[in-house]
């Protein structure tokens, strides 16, 4: 028995990290166009002259489209499966890519907005299918350090892709900014009309890709999971429920997501502008957003050598969100590089938040599974919430002072870790 057994073990090894290094590939691209925002936020702020309320519309218009597609993702996947389903969402995304190219020779800033909300909903897919993958594939306890793995997939990408964009969207920015002020209307227009231009071979080249990716995955030996089906336990757990929002820990794991969200965007997307605003050049502070997911690269290696040999997933969350509430208040209290520093030491805080709260707000979940990761990923619309309000913040007050609005988020995540979690 023991000969036969073997090789099968050894064989779903084999399948599980070929699947893992696939899903590892998404993550890369999640992290690559979801970051690439940090970006574009002071670039369309600049080429199409907008308010900071204005300019944040940016995150709206994309994360916005997790909170409208995350229910009929669910039902795309339902009827494709998670690997046409995945495929099906990186063509979306090329489309969007491509939406960039007609926004940018009109300079119109709704057209932009259209095509990141077209990329977000394709995100909104795969996202839907791939975080249950990654939870499935493997033991449950260690899910939040798959997942972490998966963090560090999904920072790279969002380290490189802005720092590639930036060299290009920001060539001699700062001087472009000083000499607008002196310039005629029409030799503005013109000179605005060029940097708007700059974007559109680097979104042909996002769009090639994701088509290729979709392709290779199409191809791949990617498993299908049947997430509809639960074990014995809790199947008996679940008899009489007829409704996913019957679980407590779901519920309050899908306001901990939208809150974490809105923190973790704002820590990554706002921090270029808001080294503008303490008076640091655009050459200097274009760099900043991949300090913050430097920072949360540390966090996820932190989480593969603690989770859950050193630290439960609920000890992790509770930690983060402390430190989220110290960083927090300590950027509004400095100044200038230091300030900076503490927003990006954000992402240590933000990094193990993600994987902790997503495994335990499905936990127990069984043939709601997909539905309630569905949920989960509609909370991603924090993104789109939080940083507007920022904005709007920003506007009437400062970018410094704007900052309290994440001090009552990380208190809310912490209550989650310590009680929320628990209730069934």
């Amino acid at each position: 028995m023991s000969v036969k057994t073997e090789p099968m073990m050894s064989q779903a090894t084999r399948n599980d990290s070929r699947a893992i290094l696939i899903i590892g590939a998404l993550f890369f691209i999640f992290g690559s166009v979801t970051w690439l925002n940090s970006v574009l936020i002071p670039y369309l702020r600049l080429a199409c002259e907008l308010t900071n309320f204005e300019a944040y519309f940016v995150t709206f218009a994309f994360f916005i489209s997790y909170f409208v597609m995350a229910i009929p993702s669910a039902w795309v996947l339902k009827a494709t499966g998670f690997k046409k389903g995945m495929a099906t969402g990186l063509a979306v995304m090329a489309v969007g890519a491509l939406i960039f190219i007609p926004a940018a020779l009109n300079r119109t800033y709704e057209i932009f907005l259209l095509g990141l909300f077209v990329q977000g909903t394709g995100l909104a897919l795969l996202q839907t299918a791939s975080n249950p993958y990654i939870t499935i594939l493997g033991p449950a306890d260690s899910a939040a350090k798959r997942i972490s793995v998966m963090g560090i997939c999904n920072k790279i990408g969002g380290i490189l892709a802005p720092l590639a964009l930036g060299a290009i969207l920001f060539l001699d920015a700062d001087a472009l900014v000083k000499q607008l002020d002196t310039m005629s209307l029409q030799q503005k227009a013109q000179e605005l009309d060029a940097l708007a231009h700059r974007v559109i071979t680097p979104y042909i080249f996002v769009a090639v890709s994701l088509v290729i990716l979709a392709i290779l995955v199409l191809i791949s030996s990617l498993p299908e999971i049947d997430t509809d089906a639960e074990d014995e336990t809790v199947a008996t757990a679940n008899t009489g429920k007829t409704s996913v929002l019957q679980f407590p820990n779901l519920v309050l794991g899908v306001l901990a997501i939208f809150l974490y969200v809105g923190v973790e965007v704002m820590a990554g997307d706002t921090i270029i502008n808001y080294g503008t605003e303490q008076g640091i050049e655009l050459s200097t502070a274009k760099f900043f957003s991949s300090f913050t997911l430097g920072a949360m690269l540390v966090g996820y290696f932190i989480g593969i050598i603690t989770i859950p040999k050193y630290l439960k997933q609920d000890v992790a969350l509770k930690i983060s969100a402390v430190l989220g509430v110290l960083f927090s208040i300590a950027a509004i209290l400095t100044d200038g590089y230091i300030s900076v520093l503490f927003i990006a030491l954000l992402g240590l805080a933000n990094s193990l938040m993600w994987p902790a709260i997503w495994p335990l707000a499905i936990a127990g979940l069984g043939r709601f599974t997909k539905i309630g990761s569905s949920l989960l990923i509609m909370g991603i619309a924090g993104g789109a919430i939080l940083p507007l309000i920022y904005g709007k913040l920003t506007d009437l007050t400062n970018a410094q002072q704007a900052y309290w609005i994440m001090v009552p988020a990380y208190l809310f995540i912490w209550f989650y870790a310590t009680k929320g979690h628990k209730l069934r």
